[in-house]
């Protein structure tokens, strides 16, 4: 997952981001991630890594690395250069505690599914039961944080212009993404 958003964040910082802005990439990387997010739904106690959670990792891989570059090039844009630092480490650490709370959101619904499908179950918990309760659980997340992604990215969609890097970024040649 880790190279997927490398390729995919500098790739299109530096040949999407400056010829179509922010708004495609942030609204489409969270929906390729929504949808890398929902083949990981289909997992079972016996799939492959290969076939199936790799595949899904990769596609959410991919749709973060477009969503990360653009955002931080979207948040830090127009601040004055003696303020850049200060922007850049206000968005990072939104980034940190919105990853922090979304984290834990996520790790409570599952282990409320895990509990819940134990306990349905019903008697003397087995470990063939034991583990489909924790691949339910795992999907639940799954599921509710591809729903997170897809109306994230709707709402990105529709609050973004194509005015909000316009005369900002940075091309092939200059470096740098923040403007005065």
């Amino acid at each position: 997952m880790t190279g997927s958003i490398v390729i995919s964040a500098v790739s299109s910082s530096t040949k999407l981001l400056p010829r179509i802005g922010p708004r495609p990439l942030i609204a489409g990387g969270m929906v390729l991630a929504a949808g890398g997010l929902g083949s990981l739904t289909s997992i079972g106690v016996d799939t492959a890594y290969a076939t199936h959670v790799l595949p899904g990792i990769l596609i959410m891989g991919a749709g973060m690395g477009l969503v990360f570059s653009a955002a931080m090039a979207t948040a830090t844009f127009g601040v004055q250069p003696s303020d850049a630092g200060v922007a850049s480490a206000m968005v990072n650490t939104m980034q940190q505690v919105g990853g922090s709370i979304g984290t834990a959101l996520l790790s409570t619904l599952a282990a409320s599914a895990v509990t819940s499908q134990i306990a349905s179950a019903g008697g003397q918990p087995t470990p063939d039961i034991v583990a489909a309760a924790a691949v339910h659980g795992y999907t639940v997340a799954f599921w509710w944080a591809a729903g997170i992604f897809a109306v994230g990215g709707l709402v990105c969609g529709a609050l973004l212009t194509r005015r909000s890097l316009e005369a900002g970024v940075a091309t092939a040649d200059e470096p740098a993404l923040v403007h005065a």
